[in-house]
C-alpha cells in the first residue's frame, strides 16, 4: 500500500491543477468586469506556477535546492487560494470551479508543507 503521492503521480496532479486553472480563467465573465480580469489574471500566474515549480523541485540537485523549490510551490498554492478567494468573495462569483479548485489548493499545499518538512530533518 502506497503511503502518499510519488513524484510522478503529484508531477501529473500538478499538471492538472494548471490545466484546470486556465480552464477556470477561460470560463470567468470577464466583460466589462475589471475586478474578475485582474484576479483571473493573478490566479492563473500563481496557478500555473505551482506545477512550473513542482517539476522543478523534481529536478533539484540537491536536498537544499528541492526544499527551496518545494516552498516555492507552497508559496505559489497560497497566492493561488488567495486568487481563488477573491474571485469568490471579493468578485462575487460562485462557481463550482473555485470550490473544487479551493480543495485542490488545500490539498497540495498540504503535501508541499509535508514534503518540505520531511526533507528538513
Amino acid at each position: 500500500m502506497k503511503s502518499g503521492p510519488t513524484r510522478c503521480d503529484l508531477r501529473e496532479r500538478t499538471t492538472l491543477f494548471a490545466i484546470q486553472i486556465v480552464h477556470l480563467y477561460g470560463a470567468l465573465p470577464m466583460q466589462d468586469r475589471y475586478d474578475v480580469q485582474v484576479a483571473g489574471k493573478q490566479v492563473v500566474r500563481s496557478g500555473t506556477s505551482v506545477a512550473a515549480n513542482y517539476r522543478e523541485a523534481s529536478r533539484a540537485r540537491s536536498k537544499a535546492d528541492f526544499i527551496s523549490k518545494i516552498d516555492i510551490c507552497t508559496q505559489e498554492a497560497d497566492e493561488t487560494l488567495l486568487w481563488l478567494e477573491v474571485l469568490n468573495k471579493g468578485c462575487k462569483l460562485d462557481l463550482e470551479a473555485i470550490e473544487t479548485l479551493k480543495k485542490e489548493t488545500d490539498e497540495l499545499i498540504s503535501m508541499f508543507v509535508t514534503m518540505s518538512k520531511n526533507s528538513k530533518s
